[in-house]
C-alpha cells in the first residue's frame, strides 16, 4: 500500500517524447485554422471542382510537434464525421508497396468494424472485416494500385452509406515511404496515386490524404512518379515564440492542477535552453519537475540543473540521430560542427573550406555533395534553400561538438575513404 507522502506527490504533467501528446499544445493556432477551412472547403466543395484536393503536408525538424498536431487535426477531424486512418512508419525496415496496403486495409477493418457490425464478438467483427477487405483486394486483377483503388472504392459506398462525409488518410513519419528504383518498390507513389485517383472520381465520399515528416519529404515527393508534390499544400512547422513557450510551461502546469510550479527564473531559464523547440521544452521541464520533487519542503533554490539534463539528452535524444552515420559520415558532421555558425546553417563551399583546414586529404565538392545526400535520406540534414544546408534535429551542433575527435589522428580515414 502506497504510504500517504506517495500519495500526495505531484505527479508530472509533463511527456516528452514521440506520439505522446501534449497537456497543452501551444503555438499552433494558425495550422489548425487553415486544417479546419480545408475540412470546410472539402466538405462543402461541389462535384465539379474536382480538381481541388486540399491534401496536407506537414514538415519540420524532430521533435517540432508534427505528431502533436496529427492529433489534434483528427480531433476535427472526428468532429466533421469524417473517418480518421492514420499510421506511423518506423525506420526498422524498408517498405515495399505490399506494406503500405495491408497496413491501410488493417488500419480500415478497424476503423470500419464499428460501423459494419453491430453486437457480438468485437474481435470477431474486426477480423471478418479484414478478410472482406483481403477478398476486394486479391479479386482485383492489375498492381497493387489498382487494388487499393478497388479496396477503398468498396469502403467509400459503405461509409456513405453509414452517414460518414469522408475518409482523412493520415501518414506520420512519411519520409520512411520514400521510393526505391533500387528495389522497384514505390511506396510514396502508390498512396499518392491511389488518394488522388479517388479524389478525381469523388465515389460516394471525400478523401483527404495527410503526410507528416522530416524536412526531407518534400524532395522526395518531388522524386516520386508524377511528381506528386503539386498534390499537397504545405505547412512547415517552426520553434515556439519566447510567449508561446512559456504558454508551454505555464499552461501545462495550470491545466493539470499540479501543487508544484515553477518560479518566473525557472520559466525563465527553461525558454532560453529550449529555443523554443517542443521536445525540448516538455523534456527539460520533465526532468526539472522531477528533480524538484526530492526537494519538496527542504528548503531547496529553485534551479534548473542543465548540466544533468544535457548528459540525459545526450543519451536519450542525441544518440540514437548520431548513431544513424557511419563513422565517415559522423567525420564529415564533425567538420560542420566547427564552422561558428554551425547550429544557423552552412553552404557546401563551407564544408570543404573547413576540412581543407582540419583533413590531410579534405572532402572534394563532389564527395560532399553525396555525403550530403546520404545524411539528408538519414533525417540529419535538410536542404533550407538553394545552395544552403542546416542540421534537421535541434541543437545537434552542441553535441557533436561534445564528441572526442582528433582531427589530425583521422585525416587518413575521412575524405579519401570509399563514399558511404
Amino acid at each position: 500500500m502506497q504510504d500517504a507522502a506517495a500519495l500526495l506527490q505531484p505527479r508530472n504533467p509533463f511527456s516528452p517524447g514521440p506520439g505522446l501528446r501534449p497537456i497543452f499544445l501551444a503555438g499552433r493556432v494558425d495550422e489548425q485554422r487553415a486544417f479546419a477551412r480545408v475540412l470546410d472547403k472539402l466538405l462543402n466543395k461541389a462535384l465539379e471542382e474536382r480538381s481541388w484536393t486540399g491534401n496536407i503536408l506537414i514538415t519540420g525538424e524532430a521533435g517540432i510537434g508534427k505528431t502533436a498536431l496529427l492529433a489534434e487535426f483528427r480531433r476535427l477531424v472526428l468532429e466533421h464525421q469524417f473517418l480518421w486512418i492514420g499510421s506511423a512508419w518506423t525506420e526498422a525496415a524498408a517498405v515495399a508497396e505490399k506494406d503500405v496496403a495491408e497496413r491501410l486495409m488493417v488500419d480500415l477493418a478497424v476503423a470500419l468494424a464499428p460501423i459494419v457490425c453491430s453486437g457480438g464478438d468485437e474481435v470477431r467483427a474486426g477480423v471478418s472485416v479484414l478478410d472482406d477487405l483481403h477478398r476486394i483486394y486479391n479479386a482485383e486483377p492489375g498492381f497493387a494500385s489498382d487494388r487499393l483503388k478497388a479496396v477503398l472504392g468498396q469502403v467509400a459506398e459503405i461509409i456513405s452509406r453509414a452517414g460518414r462525409r469522408g475518409i482523412v488518410v493520415a501518414f506520420d513519419d512519411a519520409q520512411n515511404l520514400a521510393d526505391s528504383t533500387e528495389r522497384q518498390q514505390f511506396p510514396l507513389s502508390l498512396v499518392c496515386d491511389v488518394l488522388a485517383n479517388l479524389q478525381r472520381r469523388d465515389p460516394g465520399c471525400r478523401f483527404l490524404l495527410i503526410m507528416a515528416g522530416r524536412p526531407a519529404l518534400p524532395a522526395l515527393l518531388r522524386d516520386a512518379r508524377n511528381s506528386t508534390e503539386s498534390m499537397f499544400q504545405s505547412l512547415t512547422l517552426h520553434r515556439l515564440t519566447e510567449s508561446e513557450t512559456r504558454d508551454a510551461i505555464q499552461e501545462t502546469m495550470a491545466r493539470s492542477g499540479s501543487t508544484l510550479t515553477f518560479p518566473e527564473t525557472v520559466v525563465a531559464c527553461i525558454t532560453e535552453e529550449s529555443k523554443g523547440h517542443p521536445f525540448l521544452i516538455q523534456y527539460i521541464c520533465r526532468e526539472t519537475f522531477d528533480a524538484w520533487l526530492g526537494t519538496i519542503g527542504a528548503g531547496a533554490v529553485p534551479f534548473v540543473p542543465m548540466r544533468e539534463i544535457a548528459a540525459k539528452l545526450d543519451l536519450d535524444f542525441f544518440a540514437p540521430q548520431w548513431n544513424r552515420a557511419t563513422g565517415r559520415q559522423q567525420i564529415f558532421l564533425q567538420v560542420i560542427a566547427t564552422l561558428e555558425h554551425a547550429e544557423g546553417g552552412f553552404s557546401l563551399q563551407d564544408i570543404t573550406s573547413a576540412s581543407h583546414n582540419l583533413l590531410r586529404r579534405p572532402f572534394t565538392p563532389s564527395h560532399a555533395i553525396q555525403m550530403l545526400g546520404h545524411l539528408t535520406g538519414k533525417g540529419l540534414i535538410h536542404r533550407n534553400g538553394r545552395g544552403a544546408y542546416c542540421f534537421a534535429v535541434p541543437q545537434l551542433t552542441g553535441f557533436i561538438r561534445r564528441q572526442a575527435w582528433n582531427a589530425a589522428a583521422r585525416r587518413d580515414e575521412a575524405a579519401g575513404a570509399p563514399l558511404p
